[in-house]
């Protein structure tokens, strides 16, 4: 399902009425994200599909990648990684592998630094955000 902000009306519209508020996320980084997508009026999907990054002798697939959000009109996937440095490795780690086996495929990946002056511009505060 294709997600949208488009707003309503000179002030928009609420973010609970926004399209984040009817996911479930793994992560309230990626609730946040998903409403700046709403309020920018960026159409999104979450965690649509798994990329197989390893496979059995039996070519059943072992180990697998699903980006947190795929934004149809500019034909890219997103990776929000607001984690410790030990869990970013290992994310990075997943998405060289994604990249070589998948070149055609566009994958950006939004590190904390990136996603906190996100949130500043907008004029949120990212201080009581857990890490993920």
């Amino acid at each position: 399902m294709i997600r949208t902000g488009a707003t309503a009306g000179p002030k928009g519209r609420h973010p609970s009425a926004s399209p984040a508020a009817t996911v479930r996320f793994a992560h309230p980084s990626e609730r946040l994200f998903a409403v700046l997508l709403d309020i920018s009026g960026i159409r999104w999907e979450y965690e649509p599909v798994q990329f197989a990054l390893r496979w059995a002798d039996d070519g059943m697939p072992t180990a697998g990648f699903r980006p947190d959000f795929w934004l149809p009109d500019h034909g890219c996937f997103v990776e929000l990684t607001t984690a410790d440095q030990r869990l970013v490795t290992r994310k990075n780690a997943k998405v060289r592998r994604m990249r070589e086996l998948y070149p055609e495929v566009d994958v950006v990946v939004v590190y904390q630094r990136d996603f906190f002056a996100l949130l500043a511009r907008h004029g949120l505060d990212p201080a009581g955000l857990p890490a993920a």
